[in-house]
């Protein structure tokens, strides 16, 4: 059954592998991007079933707007990927809180805003896919990368509540957490530094470097990522958390053995600071 996707920040990377598998795949695709001129190609290709919309996605005010002409131009919307993204590299002193508050809009507040636009519509139909284009850095963080791990994160505990509450419309919600891919991302356009101090100027610069020099190297393949997100779309079974890359695996599986025995080390101390007389917890949550 042909579905109608909307992927914002398509013009290309991650969204604009997303937007050629699905129309691949015969579904209908809202590509919305800044520049619009980035993926005209892909409209005259299939003009029938691509439809390029200005968009910036940290314009929390545009999204019903959007989510409105999408339903206009195809009857409904299916699928919505808040995919547009970026990173700031810098230590937690180096950041501004302009460059902090950019990440936020772009990585939590502008999707928020296009899942509260979509939801009544897929709520309605008993039916949609909800893709938030994360990160292995929404999972786990590391120096110099703070400010785009706290985006990330905010992300993840709001999705995941988020499936909690839709699930039983219908509504399903994955979160893709993928490793480093041939992307965009670290392109000297794209990636941000912040401005480097003294103080931090020795203890970042391996990770500076290292960020810097990662484009076109990186081993994951944007095109065959995007096509096992349409393929899972298309499936009825779509994890909430969804790895992707075998560094993201093999990471984030170091991460949460890290995370449980750090449980399991301190967990009677945990305990003890419970009042005594009162049973264990029979909360729904």
């Amino acid at each position: 059954m042909t579905q109608t996707w909307i992927i914002t920040g398509a013009t290309r990377g991650f969204g604009r592998a997303l937007a050629e598998s699905a129309l691949s795949a015969g579904d209908n695709v809202v590509a919305a991007v800044r520049r619009p001129e980035g993926v005209f190609d892909l409209e005259a290709e299939y003009p029938d079933r691509c439809l390029v919309v200005k968009f910036d996605a940290r314009d929390t005010t545009a999204a019903a707007d959007l989510v409105k002409d999408t339903n206009d131009h195809f009857g409904q919307l299916d699928v919505l990927v808040n995919n547009a993204g970026r990173a700031v590299v810098g230590a937690v002193e180096e950041v501004s809180d302009a460059q902090l508050r950019e990440l936020m809009d772009l990585h939590l507040f502008g999707p928020a805003a296009l899942v509260r636009a979509a939801l009544p519509g897929m709520r309605e139909r008993g039916s949609g896919t909800i893709v938030q284009m994360s990160s292995q850095g929404g999972r786990q963080s590391f120096p110099g990368v703070a400010a785009y791990s706290a985006s990330k994160f905010a992300l993840e505990g709001w999705s995941e509540s988020l499936a909690g509450e839709v699930g039983r419309f219908g509504i399903r919600v994955m979160l893709v957490e993928p490793s480093r891919f041939r992307t965009g991302f670290n392109g000297a356009d794209v990636l941000e530094f912040a401005e480097p101090s003294e103080t931090y100027r020795d203890v970042l610069s391996a990770v500076r470097a290292d960020m810097a020099g990662a484009d076109g190297a990186q081993e994951g393949d944007p095109a065959r990522a995007a096509d096992i997100i349409v393929s899972l779309v298309h499936g009825d079974d779509v994890p909430l958390r969804l790895p992707l890359g075998s560094e993201a695996v093999e990471r984030l599986t170091r991460a949460y053995r890290r995370d449980l025995e750090g449980v399991e080390r301190w967990a009677e101390t945990a305990r003890s600071a419970d009042f005594t007389d009162v049973p264990p917890s029979a909360r729904p949550i």
